[in-house]
């Protein structure tokens, strides 16, 4: 038997990284999944999201563990397209269960650099998204009387993050959003926790950006990356880590095994909130 038998699981980000490793997990543990994500660039993200074949590929994964997976090219910015998939998700599957709150982007400028477009987009993806689609599926649940949502924040909705203020304000935000959606949903018998993820190899952090910021100067490469990611955790042999590690803690969340867990965070970081850090650069 898996831990997740007979659920069914909305993933908003499904289509490749953190999303597809939560498909496969929940798949694995026998759920059905619905896999929502866009196939459009944002303008302000310096690096390429999802494609068309990128959702092929995680619906693959999840049929070829004997599962369904249904599948949207839809945008948490937009709540009617967000209701949409929830009709026709129940239509399909006849309930949905649990909803991951994934879909995120990452970009980098020091705030006073930072254009509208930037903190708007980082907002409305990072922040508005879960709580769009969090709404979404709320009257849903509200009706059965059960349901688990968990929403993804960062090890930066604990601690700032050198030259993306807006990224950190929407993972501490996300926080707060999670604690009020617990506390609301309680006496209906819906659940609402979030994940702090470290260091994660996906498509959102494997990018010359990231490359640069880590190697601190541009030209920098994967190798910098996988570098950094040792002196930014603290456990033996620790850089940066698969998605999947990410996805067996909502599992757990999402799960029996965590029924009487409500309106809590779980760092998932290999240590890196145990730093105390030095000042690198100090200025005299």
């Amino acid at each position: 038997m898996g831990l997740l038998d007979g659920k069914t699981v909305l993933i908003t980000g499904g289509a490749r990284g953190q999303g597809r490793a939560h498909a496969v997990t929940s798949a694995r543990e026998g759920a059905d999944v619905i896999l929502l994500d866009i196939t459009t660039q944002i303008d302000s993200a310096d690096y390429p999201l999802a494609t068309a074949d990128d959702m092929a590929e995680t619906v693959r994964q999840v049929e070829q563990l004997d599962r369904r997976a249904l599948s949207f090219d839809a945008d948490v910015r937009d709540q009617g397209q967000l209701d949409e998939v929830v009709a026709g998700s129940i239509a399909e599957f006849g309930k949905i269960d649990i909803l991951i709150a994934n879909a995120g982007i990452w970009t980098r400028a020091p705030f006073w650099e930072m254009t509208g477009d930037m903190w708007q987009d980082m907002m409305d993806v990072n922040l508005t998204g879960v709580w769009k689609s969090a709404k979404a599926v709320a009257p849903h649940m509200i009706e059965r009387q059960t349901g688990s949502i968990v929403i993804t924040s960062s090890v930066n909705g604990l601690e700032p993050g050198m030259n993306y203020a807006h990224y950190v304000a929407t993972k501490h935000g996300v926080i707060g959003l999670m604690k009020n959606i617990a506390l609301e949903l309680a006496p209906h018998g819906i659940r609402c926790n979030s994940i702090n993820p470290g260091a994660i190899l996906t498509p959102m952090t494997n990018q010359q950006g990231a490359w640069d910021m880590f190697a601190g100067h541009e030209g920098g490469t994967h190798d910098d990356l996988i570098a950094g990611g040792y002196s930014f955790h603290a456990l033996k042999g620790t850089s940066f880590m698969p998605p999947e590690v990410i996805a067996n803690t909502a599992l757990y969340l999402n799960s029996d095994l965590a029924a009487t867990v409500t309106g809590v965070t779980i760092p998932v970081d290999a240590g890196h909130m145990l730093l105390t850090g030095v000042n690198q650069e100090p200025v005299t």
